[in-house]
């Protein structure tokens, strides 16, 4: 993205900002956009005949040896398309204008730097012929660059000053210090490339020990690449930023100082977002307000869950098994080849899971169902309360607990029955009441936005809500991550999206929810962090009886599916743990198990639990799966 001012302010300090480094024996994330253009205009190339890819290959591939000479293994991670919301528009024209400029200027044997056409593909060739291992995200790199580094404890490379602002745990190494042309050696035996990696804490220091989470802020205040509000200047001509004791070569840098001296005075983002709000018009702070929370969370790690806890999408297994016998219904020739060969053994598919920090090939049997009332070519035949009865079977749900509830939200209270039953999920009761709270937006936007409603019922309704989006806002400002917590979650979307699938399998026996008000991840993080320190459910919900109704009804209809421990203060519940007996949850060794074909495929959205089906070749023969 980028940070006006900052690289160069840093670069300014770097005997107090920066530390030596001898890189050797390490994984490094590399930026490919970064890099690809470093090399390209560092490397004394032809830029004006339309590129010298072969010498630019070269140089491409020298670099990477160095790295190989080190025993420093390369992983690197390409932009993708633009965002969806346009954010970066006018940054995309401003550059393609300095392009124009650029081009021109080479054109008449003046000096600039275009990159030639096919430079990102001749890239991408030299990574593969080299088997460098690379990833295209679907738009900006940088929030994986990040999440990969600190998941893989090594440094990040690359040139772009965001990543003075991310709380990387081994450091940014930036590639104008990074001298792999100059490659040296230890005792006659190590070789090393000297490099200098930037320091968060040094940084930090420097202005008055200043809160980490406050930095996204000073990104967004400071202006980058996605955001350049006109009104923020309206903030910095009347907030008179304290510039402290500079040298007189940070004269050019005083938005910059200004901006990081201002905000050391403030204890969190919060605090310093309120105040920065006071300086604009009313009208406009609302707004402003939004604009700015959503452009920080730019800052943030990408949606993850706990690498040493069993992939999150192992919990809804059981509905993709049904899923499979479904589909496997809709073949009758597959069905017929399969039982000539042996009429004994169940079809099997495989799935590609992560396990750990790697991925593992799982078979998994597809349940067989009695043909009268799972055969989807004769599906408009079944009646909804047939179909109704096999979606919750699958998810061992009665119909009679989703009787209170309301229709936008059976499925989601269904699905959780099903998450709550199972003890891999380790979910606890503020996980509940949090996932349960967040269900309650929804029907709060209807009391608020429907006609005829009291006003003291709309005004407790309001308060309800604006609460909510109070935690919201408070997460979204530096609450550090739970990873627990956030795996809980993962497990319990694994269980909704497989539901849903299954739902529509089923042509919706059960109204589809409106996702876009049934979870926010921040909100639920949000709540569990306050449920567990002092505030109650019933605290939250006292100005809004009509929500608080609804929540009890949500809450009698899973807490029967509850594991009892969950209900038992923290002791209790720790020491039943420790007595019971951890399930094996894994894949046990499949040996003589017969498979059919069929070209069916699934994978899963969480990047880090990827999840992949395919129905096997046809085959009878042992296999290992460990």
């Amino acid at each position: 993205m980028g940070i006006r001012g900052l690289m160069s302010f840093v670069e300014d300090h770097s005997n107090e900002f920066f530390t030596g480094l001898k890189l050797r024996d390490t994984k490094i994330v590399i930026d490919g956009y970064a890099l690809f253009h470093r090399l390209c205009f560092t490397s004394n190339l032809e830029l004006r005949c339309g590129g010298d890819y072969d010498s630019f290959a070269d140089v491409v591939q020298k670099f990477f040896e160095s790295l190989f000479a080190c025993n420093i293994c390369p992983y690197v991670i390409l932009d993708g398309g633009c965002d969806i919301s346009d954010k970066k528009l006018a940054t995309i024209k401003d550059r393609a204008r300095e392009k124009i400029q650029m081009a021109h200027s080479l054109s008449v044997g003046g000096s600039g730097y275009v990159c030639p056409l096919l430079i990102r593909e001749v890239f991408i060739q030299v990574l593969i012929k080299l088997q460098v291992p690379f990833v295209q995200c679907f738009s900006e790199a940088d929030r994986d660059i990040m999440t990969l580094a600190n998941h893989w404890n090594c440094p990040v490379l690359s040139s772009d000053s965001d990543f003075c602002i991310f709380d990387l745990k081994t450091g940014f190494c930036p590639l104008n210090s990074f001298q792999w042309r100059n490659m040296n050696t230890i005792k006659d035996t190590q070789n090393y490339i000297p490099a200098k990696c930037f320091s968060l804490d040094a940084f930090c220091h420097h202005f008055s020990n200043m809160n980490k989470a406050l930095l996204p802020l000073f990104a967004v205040l400071c202006g980058n690449d996605h955001i350049n509000l006109p009104i923020m200047e309206t903030f910095l001509s009347k907030a008179r930023l304290p510039l402290g004791a500079t040298s007189s070569k940070g004269r050019r840098h005083h938005r910059v100082l200004g901006l990081l001296n201002w905000l050391s005075h403030f204890a969190n983002p919060t605090e310093a977002l309120d105040n920065v709000l006071k300086y604009l018009p009313k009208k406009d702070r609302e707004n402003v307000k939004e604009l700015l929370c959503c452009s920080m969370e730019e800052y943030q790690q990408s949606q993850v869950e706990n690498m040493q806890q069993p992939n999150a999408h192992r919990l809804s297994r059981p509905i993709r098994q049904i899923i499979y016998g479904l589909l496997l219904n809709a073949s009758p020739h597959l069905e017929k080849t399969s039982r000539n060969v042996l009429p004994s053994r169940p079809l099997a598919f495989s799935e590609v899971e992560r396990i750990n920090k790697n991925i593992k090939t799982s078979i998994i049997d597809a349940v067989e169902l009695p043909k009268d009332h799972s055969d989807l070519s004769k599906l408009t035949e079944l009646s909804l309360r047939r179909r109704q009865m096999l979606l919750l079977e699958t998810l061992k749900v009665k119909h009679t607990i989703l009787e209170p509830i309301p229709a936008s939200l059976k499925l989601p209270i269904a699905v959780s029955c099903y998450w709550l039953q199972h003890t891999e999920s380790k979910a606890k009761l503020h996980h509940l009441q949090s996932l349960l709270l967040a269900m309650l937006v929804g029907p709060l936007m209807t009391i608020i936005n429907s006609p005829g409603k009291e006003e003291l019922q709309e005004d407790g309704a309001k308060m309800l809500y604006e609460e909510f989006q109070r935690v919201k806002a408070q997460t979204r400002l530096g609450t550090r991550l739970d990873l627990d917590t956030a795996h809980v979650f993962c497990q319990w979307q694994s269980c909704l999206q497989m539901g849903l699938y299954l739902n529509q399998l089923l042509s919706t026996p059960l109204p589809e929810p409106d996702l876009t008000r049934l979870y926010s991840g921040s909100l639920v993080h949000g709540l569990c962090q306050q449920l567990l320190a002092s505030t109650s459910v019933e605290s939250l919900l006292s100005t809004c009886p009509e929500a608080k109704q609804l929540y009890e009804h949500l809450f009698n209809a899973t807490r029967s599916y509850a594991p009892a421990e969950i209900f038992l203060p923290k002791g209790k519940s720790n020491s039943k743990k420790k007595r019971q007996k951890k399930q094996d949850t894994s894949c046990s060794k499949n040996r003589g198990r017969t498979t059919a074909h069929s070209k069916c495929w699934y994978e899963g959205s969480n990047r880090f639990g990827l999840l992949m089906v395919e129905n096997l070749e046809q085959h009878s023969e042992a296999s290992d799966v460990e």
